[in-house]
């Protein structure tokens, strides 16, 4: 792995945690129902942590000799609490899955900070996942 392309692959992690912050922020204003005031603060309860989260991949990728992407991935639009809670988990599982793989491509590289970091947010993001799949196990179609 070469520190171009490590670089490059942060800055989509960076650009897709710029997107779950607006996603998050979006879909709390757009909750709707008897449950919009629990979905309006389970949405607005994930923003410190993907806010965290691209606050390091930013720091990182300076620290790398990098500029940090500074416009978010598309959000997915949802015109429903059930279709922007499918639209969190497909975000969430991306999560995992790009930063189980961006913390194979840390080890590479030889930067073990880095992979731990992002390991720990695998484990962040897995939370995450597992929280709006329990939300929407009983959630009416």
């Amino acid at each position: 792995m070469d520190k171009k392309t490590l670089i490059k692959n942060l800055n989509g992690d960076l650009a897709n945690e710029l997107s779950a912050i607006t996603q998050y922020i979006t879909y709390a204003a757009k909750a709707t129902g008897p449950y919009r005031p629990q979905l309006a603060a389970f949405f607005l309860e994930e923003v410190a942590d993907e806010q965290l989260h691209a606050q390091y991949l930013a720091n990182k990728i300076v620290a790398l000799g990098g500029e940090p992407a500074t416009v978010a991935s598309p959000v997915p639009e949802a015109a429903s609490n059930r279709a922007m809670l499918e639209a969190v988990l497909a975000a969430e599982r991306e999560a995992v899955a790009n930063y189980t793989e961006r913390a194979r491509e840390a080890d590479d590289f030889g930067d073990k900070g880095l992979a731990v970091q992002l390991e720990d947010m695998v484990r962040d993001e897995s939370g995450h996942s597992e929280e709006t799949e329990r939300i929407l196990r009983d959630w009416p179609l």
